[in-house]
């Protein structure tokens, strides 16, 4: 038996290396983890900024976890995009597939390969917190299996919400504190929406050619009008969420550090205004600027919790 699992995994490992790390780091499209990262990074930030006791070693690990069912979503959508013909030589996106760098068999097996990883650790976390986070590892995995069939029917959006909103912020309350703290969901409102304005850019984009494949979008569904004036407002209501729960009270005043990635979010609705008048590339890139904007968004949401502990702590 242990033969035969060396052979195998020797195998594996000539497959392997017929392929760069260059060329595994962009099947998987690391820079994309951002969306999944942030949301599980800020809801730490802001537990903590409670005064929750935090197991921070499976803070880590859902970090971790996310990032492998992240990539295997990345994969699995790659794969039958490809399928579908959704991904051709002329569209935007991944060339994994259409350049040949990969064949369809060795993508699916990555994918397959990382989302057995990910529920594996997913045990592991499971081990370490309570048996009843396998709801969360459950819900993550069909979510990620399901997106592009659910994108294809117009339903890629209440995916992306529920995977990289919802199920983040309230799993890593649960696995990082041992209970849920459904306030975190006041966390899940704009980092959903700014996450969601990704794919929807990618999807306002992409309406003729995914039109030519046979699928339905969102974007498609509302046309293009409607399709600027939701990317607009996925834009402005995070700030106006911010602003509202610092007033209530639900939010630290350093959380108006937010404001400061106002310019860019200014900068990208422009840019989508600007195809109701004939800029027929105005989402070209915008699905990269809406990611930048993610992690520029995040990334000041932790500042402001940790800036608070921190000014806290000397105070008292």
């Amino acid at each position: 038996m242990m033969v035969e699992f060396i052979v195998r995994l020797r195998q594996f490992g000539k497959k392997m290396s017929k392929h760069t790390v260059k060329e595994w780091m962009i099947a998987v499209r690391p820079w994309s983890f951002p969306a999944s990262v942030m949301p599980v990074a800020v809801t730490l930030g802001y537990l903590a900024w409670r005064g929750a006791q935090i197991d921070w070693l499976c803070g880590v690990l859902a970090i971790v976890n996310i990032v492998l069912f992240h990539a295997a979503g990345n994969t699995w959508s790659d794969y039958f995009d490809y399928k579908r013909g959704v991904d051709a030589h002329d569209t935007y996106g991944a060339k994994t597939l259409t350049d040949n760098m990969f064949t369809p068999k060795e993508i699916y097996k990555l994918s397959i390969g990382m989302l057995v990883v990910a529920l594996i650790l997913g045990a592991v976390l499971m081990v370490l917190s309570s048996w009843q986070l396998i709801w969360f590892g459950l819900a993550g995995a069909l979510l990620t299996i399901l997106y592009p069939k659910l994108k294809y029917s117009a339903l890629g959006d209440v995916d992306i919400i529920l995977t990289y909103a919802v199920l983040p912020t309230l799993g890593t309350s649960y696995v990082a504190t041992g209970n849920i703290d459904y306030s975190v969901l006041l966390l899940a409102v704009p980092l959903g929406l700014i996450t969601d304005s990704i794919l929807h850019a990618n999807n306002t984009r992409d309406m003729e050619t995914d039109k030519r494949a046979g699928i339905s979008t969102f974007a498609m569904k509302i046309g293009i009008k409607r399709s600027v004036y939701l990317y607009c407002i996925e834009l402005i209501i995070p700030y106006l969420w911010v602003i509202g729960c610092v007033v209530c009270g639900y939010l630290p005043w350093w959380s108006l550090l937010v404001l400061v990635a106002i310019k860019p979010a200014y900068d990208n609705i422009n840019r989508a205004n600007s195809r109701l008048k004939g800029n027929s590339d105005a989402f070209a890139i915008l699905d990269e600027a809406s990611a930048k904007l993610q992690l520029m968004f995040s990334l000041l949401l932790i500042v402001s919790f940790v800036v608070s502990l921190v000014i806290a702590a000397l105070v008292s």
